[in-house]
């Protein structure tokens, strides 16, 4: 790509912290950007005695072209550096999350309270509420978007209902809450913290399926018989009536206890018996089963600090309620796209090119496996094969170093794209229906079924390719920087943990080779970090890398990745701005390079005896 000209900078005011010149009195002072991509920034300030320790915001103002730093002006303070709130609000504005309260003219569009479901209301939609619904989710969940029913037909085939949040019944096209869920594109979810998509009368009360109140919902709803086959597939709005809003863990204690046998438990275990043919007929298909290691905090209830790190659990009911979401999302983008070829907002997630795979391809040779790249469904057959007697961990790393080879799924217009596949699911056609409280493409979506169905009015901008296009530009761009806020507020909380912990050690695995350092995943904590062996403070050990393996020999001792490993956690917060996991080598020991494990270790060690 050749840059000719700049027509517009897209500067933006950064966080960070003022460092302050050694200068006594001096005015002028340099501002170290949070982001370490931006150069400082001198700005003129006498505030600056103040502003030492707090996080800041700046603006440029120019670059002059002799100048080694641009100028800029202080905007305002945020907060003392390492303050739970101040660091917080750091990570939303440098992820460009929308934080700010809902505006009057936002709320002016909620229904008036109390609210309750009209004549009007209910001669334009199916009743449901007499059938077994309910909603599984996990626990704490207050914005359920889903829920889901279960009964047997009298033909001996089964119907099966998914019912989703009718959020598009409040908000209506083009009116200020709209233009702001718009503009948010999604719900963020940061540790102990949800920023709302929309306001949280309709997020966690109007809109969300809780159990025991009537709620209006947008169904799908299929005849399936036992062999888990479609026979017939309808779309309709309706009201429903939860019979119980249950977590992952009370569902599955439900299907296993043989002594429960009311309405709720058998319709959850036709879903489940149903589910497990599904999955088994979309993994043998290709779709693929990936891993990433996801943590869950226990959060102290009146600190709000982190007091337990535990890596998530999932239970065959996360995959029952998966499982039907991937089924109405299906059904739903066959049906806007039959009734809207050019304007259907659907969701695509390329293919990787076959450079991505080198990693996952050297890994698995270093095994003395091979891994067969060429489609989605020669993956997933040779991830399953992919077992090391007396390693079980192995297929789990093998899946997680797959996971990073993958593109990221986006978005689109029909009208403006040829390429509908969606590779992880081996589906040839997707997109979002299934939640529509915290995420706006699936509100758009869901005006696209409603006028498929005859359930509302179009209008202009919805069947307008190329607004829809820019739309979803915004949506990807959203989505992507909600993952990357998640990340940073799991990193954050993550330090804050082992900040009160001091050293630890842990057992991990390598999951990538440097030039100069190990990439340690600790399963325990789901927690990456990074082995140096080249330290400034010290001689450095003698190192070979060889980038074909890839292996890096230290002092003779040869690491590779998947070899376990021993190390030391702990927090490094000598610069206040950039705080960092820090790890040390425990075993393999090696001379100068191993440390001595931390002190609790030793002492049980030592009891132990």
């Amino acid at each position: 790509m050749l840059v000719v000209g700049i027509i517009k900078r897209n500067w933006r005011p950064f966080c960070g912290m003022l460092f302050l010149s050694q200068i006594k009195e001096a005015t002028r002072h340099l501002f170290t950007p949070a982001d370490r991509r931006i150069p400082r920034i001198r700005i003129e300030t006498r505030q600056a005695a103040t502003l030492a320790g707090q996080r800041i915001m700046v603006a440029i103002d120019g670059w002059p072209k002799h100048s080694r730093y641009p100028n800029g002006h202080f905007v305002r303070s945020l907060g003392s550096a390492g303050d739970k709130e101040t660091e917080t609000e750091v990570l939303l504005l440098e992820h460009d999350v929308p934080h700010q309260d809902f505006s009057q003219a936002v709320l002016s569009f909620l229904p008036k309270m109390p609210w309750n479901i009209t004549e009007e209301d209910m001669a334009v939609r199916e009743d449901l509420r007499n059938l077994t619904v309910c909603s599984v989710d996990p626990p704490g969940c207050t914005d359920i978007d889903d829920a889901l029913h279960c009964r047997d037909l009298p033909n001996g085939n089964q119907e099966v209902g998914v019912h989703i949040a009718d959020v598009s019944h409040f908000i209506r096209p083009g009116n200020a809450m709209d233009l702001e869920a718009a503009n948010r594109g999604t719900t963020v979810y940061l540790t102990g913290r949800r920023i709302d998509m929309v306001p949280e009368l309709l997020s966690s009360n109007l809109c969300s399926l809780r159990s025991s109140v009537e709620r209006l919902a947008f169904s799908c709803i299929w005849e399936i018989n036992d062999k888990a086959e479609i026979v017939k597939t309808r779309f309709t709005k309706s009201v429903i009536n939860s019979k119980a809003s249950l977590t992952y863990a009370e569902a599955q204690m439900r299907i296993d206890d043989a002594n429960m046998n009311d309405d709720t438990t058998k319709s959850l275990r036709g879903l489940n018996r149903l589910a497990k043919i599904l999955k088994k007929r979309r993994i043998e298909k290709g779709a693929l089963t990936l891993s990433s290691p996801e943590v869950r905090f226990h959060i102290d209830s009146e600190t709000h600090d982190p007091i337990d790190l535990q890596t998530k659990e999932l239970k065959e009911t996360n995959s029952m309620v998966e499982e039907f979401m991937l089924l109405a999302n299906i059904s739903v983008a066959q049906k806007i796209y039959d009734e809207f070829s050019e304007c259907a907002l659907l969701r695509k997630h390329p293919a990787p090119p076959p450079s991505n795979y080198d990693i996952l391809n050297k890994a698995a040779k270093s095994k003395d496996m091979v891994i067969h790249t060429d489609s989605a469904k020669a993956l997933a057959d040779s991830l399953d094969a992919a077992q090391v007697d007396g390693f079980p961990y192995f297929n789990t790393l093998l899946r997680i170093l797959a996971t990073r080879c993958m593109m990221q799924a986006v978005y689109f217009c029909s009208g403006m794209d040829s390429d509908f596949h969606h590779y992880g699911l081996a589906s040839p056609i997707y997109t979002h229906f299934t939640s529509p409280i915290r995420r706006y493409s699936d509100i758009i979506v869901h005006r696209l079924l409603a006028v498929a169905i005859g359930a509302d009015s179009t209008y202009p901008d919805l069947m307008d390719k190329h607004k829809q296009s820019a739309l979803c530009n915004n949506l990807n761009y959203r989505h992507k920087m909600a993952q990357y806020a998640q990340r940073a507020s799991v990193a954050y909380h993550t330090q804050l943990f082992f900040k009160s912990r001091g050293i630890l050690n842990e057992e991990g695995f390598i999951l990538f080779v440097r030039k100069n350092a190990i990439i340690v995943l600790i399963p325990k904590f789901g927690l990456e970090g990074t082995v140096f062996f080249e330290n400034k403070d010290k001689p450095s050990p003698k190192l070979i890398f060889n980038e074909e393996a890839p292996s890096l020999t230290v002092e003779g001792h040869s690491f590779n990745m998947f070899d376990k490993v021993k190390v030391t956690i702990s927090l490094d917060a000598s610069n206040v701005q950039h705080q960092k996991i820090r790890m040390s080598l425990v075993e393999p020991v090696i001379s100068g390079v191993s440390v001595a494990p931390s002190e609790p270790e030793v002492k049980r060690a030592k009891l132990d005896r």
